[in-house]
């Protein structure tokens, strides 16, 4: 097993390393999301937590990891006889990306189940993570119902197994991490949620911090044992301080004073339901222990909501994730002067004024102890130091949106309408980007036929979640039975096996696998008409929230986006497909426009654009969106050109729907056009809102739909 790089080795990242260790004190605060680019020490820093985590007693032979003290009355292995426990490191178990839901949660022999009415159940990765810790690498990238799945068990303690009526219960207590990186997707609100903590990580641009980065680096690489050696000091200091706060933390006393500044802080911020109280509470009270101190201050409940409270303000993927610390003061300031107030209610009865050195917070620690276990340089809250390197620096933020890169400038004005320019504008033809109208919520746009792609809420899709439309043999292990398929497969060998008695005999070869059908998560690629027949007319403004309208629907049916741009000469990929769809908001925030329409141009850019993703992922499905008012100018015959540039995407099937974008009394039917060249449908931006009466949901019709 090779040598875990050391924690106390890792060079900044407060707030990482502290969410990490208040839930080492207290597993209760919920678990820790990490969130922050690629490069940031995520996976080493939660590798490196198991060592600093206490030894684990363990009932021997238990697959469950029961404490000999109090085992689980319902273990699976159980019951166990009372003996002398066995202790072992704390586990860090992995869980895969690609992991099945029988190998997150186990598997039961269905087989064994029918015929000898026994539970043959094979622990999954939550049996081996109960008691320790539970990483999950990127996280945004799992199955929705793989972290339902994950969440449920961390929330209560305890996995469920459930197979046609057959079910099987074992503990499951672990310390849950998540790591991410929003550029590849954010989790749905919901799921943020039942993270206990977040933290924003990003690497230093502190020239004298990144120089020791590397040089620990370097030499953990050239020597693991030595390296961890010279730090074993250090790591052995900090686990009995762990261990110290976790004796402590009973007695910690959380004061009516501070679960006031918790309820306030919750309540200005507007978080939604109890959770983020109580996980309030349990951090402040973790802080305090973390500390060496008996009591929560003011100072623990204001570092437990900026760990507790950013990803719970998240309303939809567009919402930058944060707090405003400058409110938070506020709060607690108002807070504590509320406080205040009371007090001096109730000693209006007689009671002595306190007087003018009396502590106007009776929260707050009054004469710290510079020397104390609470002391630390930076939000850490008194993380060990690091050993001689250079002073922690604070690490800025990531920018807060990627910029698109420069798009080609348009003709001048004297090459047709198309290059109108706003009074205002630049010169050129390019005109300033236009801030989106509301988004609103969108019709359903799916792509017809039964797909096999990834799961999601799209389309329909052959998935191992679903309603049950059929069975098959199974081809390999079984998963999903079908009862009624397999006793009926079973029925007529009953008298040839020698069946007696009530049991039914059951063999192999007549089990039979559910197929099921589902929903799929589809590559929604935007091409968007950005020329100056678009920004001329105003009508960039209700385009942009139309396009953000659907990719907010895309976020919440699991797609794929991308976005392809045109105006002036030529096309352009702005986004390539990703999982991200704030980055295409972000892009679409930015967008340009004028010039003139290279329609053509972007369908055949959107065109180079699937057939690379088909190759990368052939069973997801795409859906190309045009939005356009079916304008072409540019080169000869623009409006044929684009005619065949569409017709290239029928024939190979590609689903599509154009967004009809024109406006006015007289009206060509360019869009409408365009969406029979391409096999699709045309809809406008009025039909295109679920609350539109001028219609019913208009599915994307079948390549080869007649003119």
């Amino acid at each position: 097993m090779s040598t875990p790089y050391p924690f106390t080795a890792i060079v900044g990242q407060d707030d990482l390393r502290l969410g990490l260790l208040l839930n080492a004190v207290s597993p209760a605060v919920g678990g820790v999301l990490v969130r922050g680019e690629k490069g940031t020490a995520k996976s080493t820093a939660v590798r490196a937590l198991a060592a600093l985590m206490p030894q684990v007693a363990v009932v021997p032979g238990c697959r469950f990891s029961c404490d000999p003290v109090s085992p689980d009355p319902a273990c699976p292995d159980g019951p166990h006889a009372a003996a002398p426990g066995a202790s072992r490191p704390a586990r860090t178990v992995e869980l895969p990306v690609g992991a099945s839901e029988d190998r997150l949660v186990g598997a039961l022999d269905i087989e064994r189940a029918l015929s000898e009415g026994v539970k043959a159940f094979e622990p999954g990765l939550l049996a081996d993570a109960h008691r320790g810790i539970l990483y999950v690498d990127e996280v945004n990238l799992l199955h929705d119902h793989l972290v339902d799945l994950l969440l449920d068990a961390a929330a209560m303690g305890a996995s469920y197994v459930e197979r046609e009526g057959v079910s099987v219960r074992h503990a499951a207590r672990f310390l849950l991490v998540g790591t991410m990186n929003p550029e590849e997707g954010e989790l749905r609100p919901q799921l943020l949620d039942r993270f206990g903590l977040t933290v924003e990580v990003a690497a230093s641009r502190d020239t004298d911090l990144r120089v020791e980065v590397v040089r620990r680096r370097l030499a953990y690489d050239d020597d693991p044992e030595a390296f961890a050696a010279a730090w074993a000091g250090e790591e052995s200091a900090l686990r009995e301080r762990i261990t110290a706060a976790r004796a402590l933390l009973p007695g910690v006393v959380l004061g009516d004073g501070a679960l006031r500044r918790i309820a306030a802080t919750c309540a200005a911020f507007e978080v939604d339901g109890m959770r983020a109280d109580i996980v309030m509470a349990r951090t402040a009270t973790a802080l305090a222990a973390w500390a060496g101190r008996d009591e929560v201050t003011a100072d623990d409940v204001r570092q437990a909501a900026l760990l507790a409270l950013p990803h719970r303000r998240r309303r939809n993927p567009f919402d930058a994730p944060g707090l405003d610390e400058e409110k938070l003061d506020d709060t607690l300031r108002e807070a504590a002067e509320e406080e205040n107030r009371r007090d001096e209610g109730r000693r209006g009865d007689g009671a002595p004024d306190p007087g003018p050195d009396a502590d106007p917070d009776p929260d707050s620690d009054p004469d710290p102890d510079p020397d104390g276990p609470g002391d630390g340089d930076g939000p850490g809250g008194g993380v060990p130091p690091q050993g001689g390197g250079p002073e922690d620096a604070p690490a800025p933020s990531a920018s807060s949106s990627p910029q698109s890169p420069d798009l080609p400038r348009s003709p001048d004005s004297s090459q047709g309408p198309d290059s109108a320019q706003a009074p205002g504008a630049p010169a050129g033809g390019e005109q300033r980007p236009v801030a989106a109208a509301e988004p609103f919520r969108t019709k359903t746009l799916s792509v017809p036929g039964l797909g096999e792609g990834a799961a999601g809420r799209r389309s329909r899709a052959r998935t191992e979640h679903g309603r049950t439309t059929g069975a098959r043999r199974p081809e390999g292990a079984l998963t999903k039975l079908h009862l009624a398929a397999t006793v009926q497969a079973a029925a007529p060998h009953q008298r040839a096996r020698g069946r007696s008695g009530r049991g039914l005999v059951v063999r192999r070869d007549d089990l039979r696998q559910a197929t099921r059908e589902g929903r799929e998560g589809n590559l929604v690629l935007f091409v968007v008409d950005a020329s100056g027949s678009m920004a001329a007319r105003q009508r960039m403004g209700a385009v942009k929230g139309a396009v953000l309208s659907l990719l907010l629907d895309a976020y919440q049916r699991r797609d794929k986006v991308g976005l392809v741009t045109f105006r002036g000469r030529d096309a352009e990929l702005v986004l390539p497909p990703t999982s991200s769809v704030d980055a295409a908001a972000a892009r679409l925030e930015t967008l340009p426009t004028g010039g003139r329409t290279p329609l053509a141009a972007g369908l055949l850019k959107a065109h180079d654009v699937l057939r690379v993703e088909r190759m990368r992922d052939p069973s997801r499905r795409p859906l190309l969106v045009v939005v356009t008012d079916g304008r072409a100018t540019g080169g000869p015959g623009p409006v044929a050109l684009a005619a065949r540039a569409g017709r290239l995407h029928a024939a190979e099937g590609t689903a599509s729907v154009v967004v009809d974008c024109e406006s006015g009394i007289v009206r060509l039917g360019l869009a409408a056009q365009l969406a029979r060249d391409l096999g699709g449908t045309a809809v406008t931006l009025d039909e295109l809102r679920a609350d539109s009466i001028a219609g019913l949901v208009k599915d994307v019709r079948a390549a080869g739909r007649a003119a």
